[in-house]
């Protein structure tokens, strides 16, 4: 049976003497998606993307990428993996292709034919042929993405890959991303900008001085701990008395000509509609809170500091 995951951990530590970096990290992203690993600076994100890469030794733990046991088979498990950890580095007196060629001379012939396409992909084309020196950080992070690209990657681990990108050269980004998912790629994007986590990716884990404190589908991450409802309606003042009075709703206020609607127990938004249909009350939306990505995040982060 082939293996679903294409990174898996188990128990992955890793201790700089006496401070836990990464403490008993336990991931499994599936082949084929876009999946974010978030986290404050300093949370343990790119630690445990240096140990993935074999760039750093665990110090408990197992790991497999593509299958395959890191740091026992590495070569070959990085073979089709492309990578950006922090900023990308350069020969800056080369041209952008000129530093593509050498990272191919490095991967193999076959890479050389993938250089114009992996430029053209990441918006460089028209800039390939000037010196690295005269890059901006926008364009180095592109570039850094093309490097990963000429190795046609099976899984993309970008570090911070925004860094640097004005709105637009974001958007491009984020659009790039969803290609290489269309393509059958995963993209394992560690970020602290959760907005685009959110608009970008499949699902996610979010690290916490050094350990996983929620993962899963971006939906689930995004769903609200207490189930709200926002209804709206023809008759505001009517529907505020029934659902006063309705034993499945904890709280009911007004804001802006909608109401929001804090339920007592899950599951009670068929009932409510009924009631108000029933009453006579034409209800013209009703639809599930949902918090931001970042609502969530600061959520449990902070619960966990109040609880440390």
């Amino acid at each position: 049976m082939p293996n679903t995951h294409i990174i898996q951990t188990q128990g992955l530590t890793k201790r700089f003497g006496t401070r836990v970096a990464v403490d008993d990290v336990s991931l499994a992203v599936p082949h084929g998606c876009a999946f974010g690993f978030l986290g404050h600076n300093g949370a343990g994100k790119t630690t445990t993307i240096r140990m993935l890469l074999g760039l750093t030794t665990p110090d408990a733990g197992t790991m497999r990428l593509r299958g395959l046991p890191v740091p026992d088979q590495r070569a070959r498990a990085l073979s089709r993996v492309g990578a950006i950890v922090e900023e990308p580095h350069f020969h800056s007196h080369l041209t952008g292709r000129e530093n593509l060629r050498v990272a191919a001379a490095v991967r193999g012939p076959e890479t050389f034919a993938r250089i114009d396409g992996a430029l053209g992909r990441v918006g460089l084309g028209d800039r390939a042929d000037e010196k690295v020196a005269r890059y901006s950080q926008g364009m180095r992070q592109r570039l850094g993405v093309a490097r990963c690209l000429i190795a046609d990657p099976e899984l993309l681990i970008l570090d911070e890959p925004t860094n640097g990108l004005d709105p637009a050269g974001i958007l491009d980004f984020r659009q790039m991303i969803r290609a290489l998912v269309g393509e059958g790629r995963t993209v394992f994007l560690s970020s602290h900008l959760l907005d685009e986590v959110e608009k970008a990716c499949d699902a996610a884990a979010i690290i916490d001085a050094g350990r996983i404190v929620k993962a899963g589908p971006i939906a689930e991450l995004t769903h609200a701990s207490v189930e709200q409802l926002l209804i709206a309606c023809d008759d505001e003042a009517r529907a505020l008395v029934l659902l006063a009075d309705d034993a499945g709703v904890a709280r009911v206020e007004s804001i802006d000509g909608v109401l929001r609607v804090t339920l007592a127990r899950s599951g009670g938004a068929a009932e409510l509609n009924r009631r108000l249909v029933v009453a006579g009350v034409g209800v013209t939306r009703l639809e599930p809170v949902r918090e931001t990505l970042e609502e969530r995040f600061l959520e449990i982060t902070s619960r966990l500091e109040a609880v440390a």
